[in-house]
């Protein structure tokens, strides 16, 4: 018989164990009470990667990556939490109730989308539709429309609804997921008339729909609403299809529409998706990172698409991606221009894509006249709101680029930062420390690794100066601070005593810390590893300081400095690779 869905999480995790799910991908050994190997979810030489199988827990001290054997499923596999709770079920042979995935409420959803796309696929081979000599007409193969599934929505009032009524579905259901619209006691069709561009989620669950109207009228693209099963903003188009793509291209192409992404495929451009008819969100982009973190962006030329795109940039970085921006002339789009131009022509404006930092300093320079004392100036604002979401590092590269690009010094783009960092800036506390303001950004791995062993052994508190500069984040520092004062009054790390000293937030954030870090008893040698990436992220810091040096020095004036700066140099590489070889 199914399992009911308060059974099937507990059945699975009774009956596998995570040491087996793991080691069927990643070569594991004996290491203690633990099982140790290379992470597979980033390069490293040297294991980092434990498996308790003891807590049915794995976690990275290289990367972060932690969780139970449905999280590791879900990351590894690229699937969100059902599709791993599917896999694992049925490599156990666990049978899944039907209603599990969501209750039988979004099971009908899935279904009556599922027919209404059968309709609408069906409707488009039909003698009276427009649907494939429109799409014929755009350049489309019938091999890509059979691909996407291309349908057609004809333009009588009911077709859709009367249909679906043969098959049982009552009006409310189909009104619940925008199939009809209900108004004044009348009920319609809400797609007529249009070519319709189904929508699956990444288990291949059909959501909903994008209808592209081919009479006049508006609006031209119409999407399904919010449902049950529809969230625009957890979703991107044709991922089901292009995700297995991206990943294997090393990249993802963000496309704005429907047409772009179709287009892009059909002339060989596969790792390609597009947001669902809204500005890209937060959750889009970590959605395209579970598949690739390199993403361009390929948005229409014109000066819609270029602020869509300098926005989606900053939500693409801030979600940890590597962002590239392809600008298309005389504001045209990624349909038109591979169109006219090719495969080819495409794919090199892919390759030379600029970095998102000098495509927003390009799109600000032609918006402001430099020879214009007061212009300058204002530029010279807008572009330190570009550079001051920068990590450190990536901002002393941008600064000395946009230096010489402008003739504004490096001096005076300072100044400018520094007085941005003062209005929002890091007020100093009574010991005179630097207090990180941004709550935005969470505690990084050594912060919490380090606050993990130092709560689960206090005696390492006797040598918590040699790590304090390690908290630079708001609620790290907050959480140290209350370790600190807890140990200073009572020689104790009790998590309760330190909780008590929290903001609700740093609270939630140091329990998620304390039950998802774990130490195994393994402390002083976790905390042994903190010192050593440590020191080496700050020789990592200088080597990298010293390299801007040479090569911004000009040698003929400066051959000197140019000398002992890599004679510094080669004794700091040297460091690094006797400390990555330990």
């Amino acid at each position: 018989m199914p399992k009911e869905s308060n059974d099937i999480v507990e059945e699975i995790k009774s009956r596998c164990n995570i040491v087996d799910v793991i080691g069927k991908v990643v070569p594991l050994k004996k290491a203690g009470s633990n099982y140790k190997g290379l992470c597979p979810f980033h390069n490293e030489k040297t294991p980092s990667f434990n498996v308790s199988e003891k807590n049915q827990f794995y976690h990275c001290f290289g990367c972060g990556k932690s969780g139970d054997v449905f999280t590791f499923v879900q990351e590894y596999y690229n699937l969100d939490f059902l599709g791993a709770l599917e896999k694992l079920a049925e490599e156990y042979g666990i049978e899944i109730k039907e209603s599990f995935s969501g209750g039988e409420d979004k099971n009908k959803c899935y279904e009556m989308n599922l027919q209404a796309a059968r309709y609408f696929y069906k409707a488009a081979r039909g003698k009276d539709s427009r649907a494939i000599g429109y799409m014929t007409a755009r350049g489309i193969s019938d091999d890509t429309l059979k691909k996407f599934g291309i349908g057609w929505a004809d333009e009588k009032w009911d077709s859709l609804t009367l249909y679906l009524k043969s098959l049982g579905y009552k009006e409310k259901d189909m009104d619940r997921v925008g199939l009809i619209s209900m108004s004044k006691g009348k009920v319609y069709d809400k797609f007529r008339s249009r070519v319709i561009f189904p929508i699956q989620n990444t288990r291949g669950k059909m959501i909903g729909f994008g209808g592209r109207i081919v009479d006049r009228g508006e609006p031209k693209y119409l999407n399904s609403p919010e449902s049950p099963v529809f969230r625009k903003k957890d979703n991107l188009y044709a991922l089901n299809i292009t995700g297995s793509e991206m990943s294997k291209s090393g990249s993802a192409i963000l496309v704005e529409g429907y047409m772009d992404v179709i287009s892009l495929y059909d002339r060989g451009v596969k790792n390609v998706t597009a947001s669902l008819g809204t500005s890209l969100t937060e959750g889009q982009a970590r959605l395209i990172k579970r598949y690739s973190p390199n993403v361009v962006i390929a948005y229409d030329g014109d000066a819609a698409g270029v602020n869509a795109a300098m926005r989606a940039t900053d939500i693409l970085y801030k979600e940890g991606c590597r962002v590239k921006v392809i600008y298309i002339d005389d504001g045209k789009d990624p349909d038109e221009f591979i169109k006219e131009n090719g495969t080819a022509a495409f794919m090199k404006k892919v390759d030379k894509a600029p970095g998102f930092v000098e495509y927003k300093f390009d799109r600000l320079l032609e918006r402001h006249d430099m020879d214009s004392t007061e212009e300058r100036v204002k530029f010279l604002k807008e572009a330190t709101d570009v550079l001051k979401v920068l990590r450190p590092t990536e901002r002393e590269v941008h600064i000395k680029e946009l230096a010489k690009r402008t003739g504004i010094s490096e001096g005076a783009i300072r100044n400018e930062l520094d007085s941005e960092e003062t209005e929002t800036g890091l007020p100093g506390d009574e010991a005179g420390r630097k207090v990180p303001v941004d709550k935005s950004i969470a505690p990084s791995l050594i912060e919490k690794t380090l606050i993990s062993v130092m709560v689960a052994d206090s005696a390492l508190m006797e040598k918590r100066k040699q790590v304090e500069g390690a908290f630079t984040s708001y609620y790290g520092r907050e959480i140290y601070d209350a370790m600190e004062e807890a140990f200073d009054s009572g020689g104790t790390t009790d998590p309760v005593k330190i909780g008590d000293g929290l903001s609700e937030e740093g609270r939630n954030i140091f329990d998620d810390i304390t039950k998802n870090i774990p130490t195994a008893g393994a402390e002083e040698e976790i905390f042994s590893d903190c010192l050593k990436k440590l020191d080496m992220a700050g020789v990592k810091r200088e080597m990298e300081e010293l390299q801007w040096k040479i090569s911004m020095a000009e040698e003929d004036k400066h051959r000197d400095d140019i000398d002992l700066w890599s004679k510094r140099l080669m004794e700091l590489q040297k460091k690094m690779n006797m400390g990555e070889n330990k």
